[in-house]
C-alpha cells in the first residue's frame, strides 16, 4: 500500500495460507489502486518460477514465512518448508536477476536472549531458542552467501514486535484460526470472541515480571520497507547483504501493553497468568541508531496509537475475525 501510493506497480503473491483476498479490497480503497495477485505456493519451486516468468522485477520484498514461535516448536517442519522454501526459490530469480533489489523478512529472535539491551545489529546471533527463529538465521545465512557469490543487492530487516493496523480500519493483522501473537488476541478476546488472555510467564527477571519486546506500529515498518528498497533501487547499499533492526528502541512488558490497549480503547481486558512459552525469550528490544543514520528512517507511532488502531481494525471486522 505504501508502495502503491508512491506509484510503485506492485504484484502480490500469496496462497492465503493465512489470510483472505478481501484484503485487496482494503488496499484499493486506501490506496485507490488494486494491485495484481497471484494465487501462488511460493516454497511450490515450479509454481515460483511459473508466477515470476516474464516479470522484470526491481525489487522483491519477501513476506511469505510463518511467524508464530510458540507454533514453530509444535510444527517445525512446517516452518523449515515454507520459510525456506520459498527463499530458496524466489534467490533463484533474483540470481538470474541481480538487478533486482531483494528484502528479507528477518526476526530480532536471531539475537536469542540478547547479552546487552538494547540490540544492536552487531549483537552476536545465539543459537535460536525456536525453528522459527532458525529459520530466520538460516535464512539470512542462505542470503549472505548467495548475495556474495552473485553479486546481489540484499537488505534483510530485522522486526521486533509489529502490531496495529492502517488507522483507516480497512487493513490490519487477520490471522485465520486462534492467534499466535498477543496483540490479535487481546483484541479478539476483548470483542469477546476469545476467552480470556493468557499472560505466559509472570516470573521473568524483568519490572513486572511478564516477559519485554519491542513494539512497532505496522505503518511505521511499511514505510521502513519502501525507503530499504529505494536504497537497493538507487545502488546505494554497501554490502551484498546490509542488516537493520526495525523497532522503537522502548521495551514495554506484556502487562505494559494489556495496560495500553486498556488506556487507549477504554475496554477492559480479561486475562490470567499461565506458564512460560517454549521458545520465549525475557527480554528484547532494538537499538535503532543505524536504522536512523544510514536508511534516515525512524519510528513515529506510539504503543497507544497501534493499540487504538488495532482496535478500530478489530471493531470494523466484527465477527469475522473468529
Amino acid at each position: 500500500m505504501v508502495l502503491l501510493e508512491k506509484g510503485y506497480e506492485v504484484l502480490l503473491v500469496d496462497n492465503l495460507s493465512n489470510t483472505r483476498a478481501e484484503v485487496l479490497d482494503g488496499i484499493e480503497a486506501i490506496s485507490g489502486k488494486r494491485p495484481e495477485w497471484l494465487n501462488i505456493d511460493l516454497a511450490d519451486p515450479a509454481a515460483c518460477r511459473s508466477a515470476l516468468k516474464g516479470h522484470q522485477l526491481d525489487g522483491i520484498i519477501h513476506f511469505a514465512a510463518y511467524k508464530a514461535v510458540g507454533e514453530s516448536v509444535q510444527e517445525p517442519l512446517k516452518y523449515y518448508q515454507n520459510n525456506l522454501g520459498s527463499l530458496v526459490n524466489l534467490l533463484d530469480y533474483v540470481s538470474q536477476h541481480p538487478s533486482c533489489g531483494f528484502i528479507f523478512s528477518s526476526s530480532c529472535t536471531v539475537y536469542g536472549q540478547a547479552d546487552q539491551l538494547p540490540i544492536t545489529e552487531d549483537a552476536p546471533v545465539k543459537a535460536a531458542e525456536s525453528p522459527y527463529g532458525n529459520t530466520k538465521q538460516i535464512g539470512e545465512e542462505i542470503i549472505r552467501e548467495t548475495a556474495a557469490a552473485k553479486g546481489l543487492k540484499t537488505i534483510a530487516l530485522r522486526y521486533f514486535n509489529p502490531i496495529g493496523a492502517h488507522a483507516s480500519a480497512r487493513i490490519g493483522e487477520l490471522p485465520l484460526g486462534v492467534p499466535q501473537n498477543l496483540v490479535p488476541f487481546i483484541t479478539q478476546s476483548a470483542a469477546g470472541l476469545r476467552g480470556p488472555l493468557s499472560v505466559y510467564g509472570n516470573d521473568y527477571p524483568t519490572e513486572d515480571g511478564t516477559a519485554v519486546r519491542d513494539y512497532i506500529h505496522v505503518v511505521d515498518l511499511a514505510q521502513a520497507h519502501r525507503v530499504a528498497l529505494e536504497r537497493l533501487i538507487q545502488g546505494q547499499g554497501q554490502d551484498p547483504m546490509e542488516v537493520f533492526n526495525l523497532g522503537t528502541g522502548t521495551g514495554s512488558s506484556v502487562l505494559e501493553v494489556i495496560q495500553s490497549f486498556e488506556s487507549a480503547t477504554g475496554e477492559a481486558l480479561q486475562w490470567a497468568y499461565a506458564p512460560r512459552r517454549a521458545g520465549d525469550v525475557i527480554a528484547a528490544y532494538a537499538d535503532t541508531t543505524k536504522a536512523r543514520d544510514v536508511l534516515g528512517w525512524v519510528a513515529e507511532k506510539s504503543l497507544d496509537e497501534a493499540m487504538k488502531d488495532a482496535w478500530a481494525w478489530q471493531v470494523a471486522l466484527g465477527s469475522d475475525s473468529h
